[in-house]
């Protein structure tokens, strides 16, 4: 980037750089997308892609009362402040059973099932915040199977794809299918935590169309939704995923690192239970090893997350979600013994 030429500090247009947008959008849909049908634009990052994709699905949804979009309970916290303030009536669908630290996809399948005929269904395509548990690709199948029974909109929100099981193409397995069966997916895009991007702002939005036609007028309409927004979107970020992706060596070299980083994560997460089970715990940990990403759900209520942070100075969300990537050989003993000492002989099996 410093050695080109060509670099300056110039707006990006509306829709962003069209070559970083090209590329991540094949970084998500595959070397193989139809580019021809895919109405894409960039984004501030993760954040940005929802508001826009939720303020479109706002505005065009056919029908004059309010549009309902249904997000996973749990979910990111900011999704029920983004899509409200887009004007869309947020409802939730059962995602995780606290009773087993594990996937309620007979409730999801329930709940997706009497949900009205057309609305937008919120996705996380990989590694699911807070919770880390994906459904299995058979169950991704019959979920899809079911969205076009309901013609349900489908929306794929995919914040760690390849910093879920380190492989970038598996991450995207989810999105892919629903592609291959049919669906006109939204996606919103981020590269904050894969690229390691945080503050850069840097994602994509983007809709699969019918043709090259309807592409066309989609994204005149993204458009007019980007710029009383923000008019243009910050282009040092997406110049550095656009350097990456653009040749073999430094493509080659991500795809390392982050496989790198996210077995290491994974490493992680079978030493904590490890130590658990060495300071004494009787509990059943599995959950934490068969989850994925960046966090662990861990299934301890408020007043363990208070204990842990006021007598251990342990920071993690009051819903029992942690960052493995705080943990490293150094300090996971001593959190193990933490976590033992505010469970011991408590259920983590039941949430406050």
């Amino acid at each position: 980037m410093l050695d080109d030429p060509a670099t300056n500090k110039e707006y990006a247009s509306i829709a962003g750089d069209a070559a970083f947008v090209n590329l991540a959008l094949k970084f998500a849909y595959g070397a193989d997308a139809d580019m021809e049908k895919l109405a894409g634009v960039q984004s501030l990052s993760g954040t940005g892609a929802c508001r826009i994709g939720g303020h479109f699905f706002s505005q065009f949804l056919p029908g004059d009362e309010k549009k309902i979009i249904y997000v996973p309970s749990p979910t990111w916290g900011n999704h029920i402040g983004i899509f409200n303030k887009c004007g869309l009536e947020v409802r939730r669908y059962r995602y995780y059973d606290a009773s087993t630290n594990g996937l309620d996809y007979d409730g999801m399948v329930e709940d997706l099932s009497d949900a009205p005929e057309g609305s937008v269904i919120l996705l996380h395509a990989c590694a699911h915040n807070p919770t880390g548990c994906d459904p299995s690709l058979d169950q991704w199948k019959s979920i899809s199977d079911l969205m076009k029974t309901k013609s349900h909109h489908v929306f794929f929100d995919s914040a760690y794809q390849g910093f879920a099981s380190g492989d970038a193409e598996a991450d995207a397995a989810a999105l892919r299918l629903f592609v291959a069966e049919g669906h006109n997916v939204a996606l919103a895009q981020s590269f904050a935590k894969n690229f390691g991007l945080y503050g850069e702002r840097c994602g994509t939005f983007s809709l699969l169309c019918n043709n090259a036609d309807e592409k066309e007028k989609v994204m005149s309409q993204l458009k007019l939704i980007i710029r009383p927004m923000y008019s243009s979107p910050p282009i040092h970020g997406s110049s550095i995923v656009r350097t990456v992706l653009s040749g073999d060596e430094l493509k080659d070299q991500y795809y390392e690192e982050c496989a790198h980083m996210a077995n290491r994560i994974k490493s992680m997460r079978n030493l904590l239970v490890d130590k658990l089970k060495e300071a004494g715990s009787t509990h059943d940990w599995s959950h934490v090893t068969e989850q994925i990403g960046m966090f662990a759900f861990t299934g301890m209520n408020s007043d363990m997350c208070d204990e842990l942070t006021s007598e251990y100075a342990i920071f993690l969300t009051r819903d029992g979600r942690i960052s493995l990537a705080g943990l490293n050989d150094n300090n996971v003993e001593y959190v193990a013994k933490a976590i033992h000492s505010v469970t011991d002989g408590k259920s983590i099996t039941t949430s406050s």
